[in-house]
């Protein structure tokens, strides 16, 4: 395995994974300024406002793109697998 190989299998891995958590993050920082504009409107600091919406709206998002994130988890997992015999040698 030579260093541009190995360059291209870390680049795809950090490309796969910022991909797949992309959804899940940006929810969650919308929910999460949403909750924080609210509490500092109402004078609420409610410790558990801040967690509740944003597990829901990543359990949501996870519903709707589940199916999507592993098609990419798998694509990039067979990519691997097939690429095997180059990583070897």
């Amino acid at each position: 395995m030579n260093e541009s190989t190995l360059l291209l299998f870390a680049q795809n891995a950090l490309t796969v994974t910022l991909i797949i958590t992309g959804p899940v993050l940006i929810a969650s920082l919308v929910l999460g300024s949403l909750v924080s504009l609210f509490q500092a409107a109402t004078q609420i600091n409610e410790v558990t406002l801040t967690f509740v919406p944003k597990i829901l709206g990543s359990i949501l998002i996870f519903v709707l793109l589940g199916t999507w994130m592993g098609e990419k988890i798998m694509a990039f997992t067979a990519d691997i697998f097939n690429n095997l015999p180059a990583f070897v040698q």
